[in-house]
């Protein structure tokens, strides 16, 4: 030691300068921290973007809470359940104007979407859109009230909007909406997609024209235009009913369900923003559901829900009596599945068989462990085709 310096002699390879040890390794883990630090400035930047974009995507409708009153005049809220009313609309409006230039819009499928308070199962029930239905006064956005009267059940939406629809599902079931959710065609396409199609098994041909629909028998993946037209058509499949057509959208819900599930999506980053930015773009929702962090909180909710325990149904309707070409719900089937999902009970169903593939409820008595015609979530699509 020379002056409280190490000496640093001279070796056979050169000598080394006086001063701090500064060796390759230190070097290589300096450089190595700042440039992961510079990553994750980036990323987090990257993710702070991703996020506000999204966020921004989500549509709020804050009037129809104010539209439907006080809760006094509202059924009771559910006990830990939520209840979230599906609307899937016909609007023309915007990028819709591809599928026609139809004056106002009709809730072309409308789903009640009961997920159990603990979490472990869901129950989705297909509303018959050509039921005919009392529909309650409604208050409009300008403050006018329409008046009462019997008609279809889709009409709702089209004089009174998402408010109006609500109203009259609570009227119909005595069942309280949480939470509301109108998706329209345009959006529907996108998330199709943005899973990489969706699975359906045709057991003969088809091909429509109005719905833009030319597919061959068998089993085959449908993109979001094709899976559009699939949910849509009515005459070119089945009986040519709205009942039929209902139970093929639950069978494509299904098998959807069951895509996500195992095609990897939810796992993949460079999958999953493609999936959550048709999705929130798709959605107008209420101030309850629109964040990421609300949905999130949701979706988290039901992350160890099995597929299985995810049912689809319609609620059990038949021919309205003065005209076949509109339904009425069959009673008293209709009110014990509505009384089942208010007390938050277990709804069974089962496959639908050749005496009810028009939708039918089946002729079972009503009681306690009453079972419907349906399907869940794992249900093999192609099974019954």
């Amino acid at each position: 030691m020379i002056d409280g310096r190490l000496h640093r002699s001279h070796d056979p390879g050169g000598s080394v300068p006086d001063g701090p040890i500064r060796t390759p390794r230190k070097r290589i883990l300096r450089r190595l921290a700042v440039g992961l630090g510079l990553l994750l400035v980036v990323a987090a930047g990257a993710a702070w973007i991703g996020y506000a974009a999204l966020n921004s995507n989500i549509r709020t409708d804050s009037t129809t809470g104010r539209l439907l009153g006080p809760d006094s005049s509202r059924p009771t809220q559910a006990n830990g359940a939520q209840n979230i009313l599906v609307i899937g609309s016909d609007s023309r409006a915007g990028a819709n104007s591809a599928y026609g230039s139809s004056a106002g819009a009709r809730s072309d499928t409308t789903i009640l979407l009961h997920v159990a308070r603990d979490r472990r199962s869901a129950v989705g029930v297909s509303l018959p859109r050509d039921a005919m239905v009392d529909v309650p006064a409604c208050t409009l956005p300008d403050g006018r009230v329409t008046d009462p009267y019997f008609g279809m059940f889709n009409s709702a939406f089209e004089k009174g909007g998402t408010a109006c629809t609500i109203r009259t599902v609570e009227a119909l079931t005595d069942i309280r909406i949480d939470h509301f959710v109108v998706v329209d065609f345009a959006g529907f396409k996108k998330m199709v997609d943005a899973i990489g199609g969706v699975p359906v098994c045709l057991s003969a041909p088809v091909s429509d024209n109005d719905a833009n629909l030319d597919l061959p028998a068998g089993r085959q993946t449908l993109n979001g235009e094709q899976a559009l037209g699939y949910v849509r058509v009515r005459y070119a499949l089945g009986d040519g009913s709205d009942t039929a057509r209902m139970g093929r959208q639950q069978d494509f819900l299904s098998s959807m369900v069951q895509q996500v599930e195992s095609s990897g999506v939810l796992l993949n980053p460079t999958r999953l923003y493609p999936l959550l930015d048709a999705a929130t773009s798709a959605l107008t929702v209420d101030p309850g559901l629109n964040s990421l962090d609300k949905l999130y909180g949701l979706a988290s909710s039901l992350s160890d829900m099995p597929s299985d325990r995810t049912t689809f149904l319609t609620a059990p309707r038949e021919p309205y009596a003065y005209d076949h070409n509109r339904d009425q719900f069959k009673q008293p089937d209709a009110n014990q599945l509505f009384e089942q999902l208010r007390n938050d009970q277990p709804v069974s169903v089962t496959p639908a068989s050749p005496a009810s593939a028009d939708g039918m409820s089946p002729a079972t008595p009503a009681s306690p462990a009453a079972t419907f015609t349906g399907r869940t979530g794992s249900q093999d699509i192609c099974a019954a085709s």
